[in-house]
């Protein structure tokens, strides 16, 4: 019972071990691997090349495929292209199987200590997530190491054997289980490793260990389909294309299992390296194979997924994909995209405001009122998908950028809310009363709403880029929109004294309207802040220490 134990935690260790490699590399690079699948698109062949090289790093074409869903969601990426991807992807990581299928159990020792080591000392830096990934490395050699000690231990029992000599080759039972094992599993690479494992101790017949090898690889692509169940159709195009290609290549190559076997089996040296080589062969089969029918399997899978004529209810597509929550950088972008959709709302509500101001436009007014609840709701979606994510799992230039779109979304949020206000009043107090603002009146305040639109369309920009320049120059319009409402309200108390007719009836609206004006710029103007104090370009105290001491 104890060795069975053993095993069973080694099998877990192993599992671990790949996850923890997976999630650290795609903290470490995942903008610089995001930008290399990006850029694979000029032909399949590049496309397959990146594919491997990035899977080759996570250690995970699951990982892969949930990336590039996410691309070709977000229109980056031609669903051909991402299909060529893939099958670059499962290339890659059949070879890592064949690694860490060697003798590298002496590296375990040294990856763990210098990873703990890292991993302490050099706690929230790169560095100390390069130790996590090394630690993960370690743990996996160790496990294989356990796997075969406690394997080999478990042979020689009677029972095991007996149970061993029964066992009959069912193909199908094989790759079922396989299947299953990789989706439990969350891991196709720990799978094959481990079944190799198994297959040199001879825990399990050699042909029984190639059928679990082709399970395998079918649960990755299932696994990928189950993990983007919810996003939007273009995401979960990819990993259907991948399965099928996935189903046709067992459907090929599954036949030959025995013919393979038979013509390797006398110059592979060991059990072990059989089923690698074999896992390695099936992917590299289905590469060749299949990289000239990208376009056709594309064609298949919007037959069988095609794209709704409208990708929401508004007919807006959605750019909160969950299936990129896996990498940080990635979800950040996704967040990025929807926050400048909520300040597009935000700008349509600004600008139709003056319009309602100007002619009285009641339609209009209940119209733009409506557009704020989709503001909220925005914000709502975006605060909630950026909770999803681990801070643990972002750099700190991620975390940055988490922390602005936060802020971010909170002040269109809150501009929503005063633009609301705004048309209340206007309803209240000057539509439906039949008031209207002086000439002067409407002058000062069609000036002080184009500068503030100005503001906000430049705010846009700098939460953007981030430009340092931009950010300061957004700052000086605080400023210098501070010192106009001032001067408006004073001429607007002017024209009071000589009894002009409508300043008189429209005072207080007019107060308040380029008082709430002022409120808007103020929260579009702190958009810069972030930007600046990253950049060290504000100083700690605003306050003039002269006048303090003046005071004093």
């Amino acid at each position: 019972m104890t060795h069975l134990l053993n095993l069973l935690a080694a099998i877990a260790l192993l599992v671990w071990g790949t996850q923890l490699v997976r999630t650290g590399i795609l903290r470490v690079l995942g903008a610089s691997l995001r930008n290399v699948l990006a850029k694979s698109v000029s032909n399949r062949f590049n496309a397959v090349i990146s594919g491997l090289g990035v899977t080759a790093l996570v250690q995970s074409s699951t990982a892969t495929a949930l990336i590039v869903a996410s691309f070709v969601g977000q229109g980056l990426m031609s669903l051909p292209s991402a299909l060529a991807v893939m099958l670059g992807a499962d290339v890659g990581t059949s070879l890592m199987a064949v690694v860490f299928s060697r003798d590298l159990s002496w590296l375990s020792p040294l990856f763990i200590f210098i990873g703990v080591v890292l991993s302490i000392t050099r706690q929230s830096t790169t560095l100390g997530r390069v130790g996590r990934i090394l630690i993960g490395l370690g743990l996996m050699l160790l496990a294989l190491s356990l796997v075969k000690t406690s394997a080999e231990v478990l042979t020689k029992a009677p029972a095991i054997a007996a149970l061993l000599a029964s066992l009959t080759s069912d193909l199908l039972l094989e790759i079922t289980a396989g299947t299953v094992l990789a989706v439990m599993s969350y891991s196709s690479l720990a799978i094959v490793l481990l079944t190799a494992a198994l297959a040199a101790t001879h825990v399990i017949p050699i042909d029984v260990a190639l059928g679990l090898v082709l399970g395998a690889n079918l649960g990755s692509g299932l696994l990928a389909v189950l993990t983007t169940l919810t996003s939007n159709v273009q995401t979960r195009q990819v990993p259907l294309g991948n399965l099928i290609f996935k189903i046709i290549g067992i459907v090929l190559i599954a036949p030959f299992v025995g013919v393979w076997l038979q013509y390797t089996r006398t110059w592979m040296g060991d059990f072990a390296t059989l089923v690698v080589m074999f896992h390695l062969s099936f992917n590299v089969v289905v590469g060749i194979v299949f990289i000239g029918f990208t376009q056709v399997v594309a064609r298949w899978v919007e037959k069988l997924l095609p794209k709704p004529e409208r990708g929401t209810v508004d007919g807006r597509q959605r750019h909160l994909d969950a299936s990129a929550l896996a990498t940080p950088s990635l979800a950040i972008s996704c967040a990025v995209r929807e926050a400048m959709h909520q300040a597009d709302v935000v700008e349509s509500m600004l600008t139709g405001m003056l319009r309602v101001i100007k002619h009285n436009d009641r339609k209009l007014s209940q119209d733009l009122r409506k557009m704020d609840d989709t503001v909220d709701e925005l914000y709502s979606d975006i605060k909630y998908y950026l909770t999803k994510m681990s801070r643990e799992a972002l750099s700190d230039e991620e975390g940055r950028r988490w922390t602005d779109i936060i802020s971010f979304t909170i002040n269109m949020e809150q501009i929503g809310d005063i633009v609301e206000r705004i048309l209340i009043d206007i309803e209240d107090k000057k539509i439906n009363p039949g008031r209207e603002f002086s000439v002067a009146g409407i002058t000062e305040i069609s000036d002080l709403h184009a500068r503030l639109v100005d503001n906000l369309r430049l705010g846009m920009s700098v939460f953007l880029h981030g430009n340092v320049r931009d950010a300061q120059k957004l700052l000086e319009e605080k400023t210098r929109f501070r010192d106009l409402e001032r001067e408006y309200a004073s001429t607007h108390l002017g024209r009071l004294a000589v009894n002009t007719v409508q300043s008189i009836e429209t005072s207080s609206l007019h107060l308040d309207l380029i008082s709430d004006l002022k409120r808007i710029n103020s929260h579009i103007c702190s958009i810069a802040y972030p930007i600046l104090d990253s950049a060290g370009a504000l100083a700690p105290n605003r306050l003039r220490q002269s006048v303090l001491n003046a005071v004093d």
